[in-house]
């Protein structure tokens, strides 16, 4: 069990992810940003880490998010309405992306131009493949996040395509990295969208800011 939460507040934020999350827009422009109506959490990584998988495993679903095998297909920052209580955001894919070199610095723009100014983006879960670590366009992400003072946390995802001592290592390499920035928070959550292992934590860290959830 979690240091962070207890067993109830598990249980809680288990719960919450039963209620109605709906997809709400595709933003390709920055003037197509939904109002400030709640806070938000956005999910961002390098292309295909596995953002949209993630996100349907939380809330149990299979097509809340699109997935797809080719790397780059999510080019939009796409909202959801989580229960009127928050806005969850999947951010397009850094790095490499199967698109035209125009079409990828356009997106790019628009995703570092969210990044720098959402009044209400309270916090980045930053996606890292567990196989891989810590890659130089995650430490370019990193550098923008503290320069902007977002708070940020790293997320490892396919945790089951690896060892437990590879894991192991991964995450004290990061670890270790993370005390140079200074918006990063210390914890790293583990976890694999298949085998569902990590998904409480990370949904008692997302549910941490909706009002019912703040002590």
């Amino acid at each position: 069990m979690s240091e962070k939460f207890t067993k109830d507040a598990l249980v809680k934020a288990d719960e919450q992810f039963k209620r109605p999350c709906t997809f709400l827009i595709s933003v390709a422009d920055l003037v197509q940003l939904p109002e400030t109506d709640f806070d938000e959490v956005a999910f961002a990584g390098r292309s295909n880490v596995g953002k949209s998988s993630l996100i349907n495993a939380l809330f149990n679903q299979s097509k809340l998010a699109k997935t797809s095998s080719t790397p780059g297909r999510t080019q939009q920052l796409n909202f959801f309405n989580f229960d009127n209580k928050l806005y969850l955001v999947d951010l397009p894919g850094y790095g490499y992306a199967k698109a035209p070199e125009k079409l990828v610095r356009q997106w790019q723009i628009v995703l570092k131009t969210y990044l720098r100014g959402r009044p209400t983006l309270r916090r980045v879960f930053l996606l890292v493949d567990s196989r891989h670590g810590l890659k130089k366009e995650d430490l370019d992400i990193m550098k923008l996040l503290d320069e902007s003072a977002v708070s940020y946390q790293i997320i490892l995802t396919k945790t089951d395509k690896i060892s437990e001592k590879a894991l192991q290592e991964v995450s004290a390499k990061i670890a270790a990295e993370l005390k140079k920035h200074a918006a990063a928070l210390p914890e790293i959550i583990a976890t694999s969208s298949e085998k569902r292992t990590g998904l409480d934590l990370l949904k008692a860290e997302i549910c941490s800011f909706m009002p019912e959830f703040q002590s």
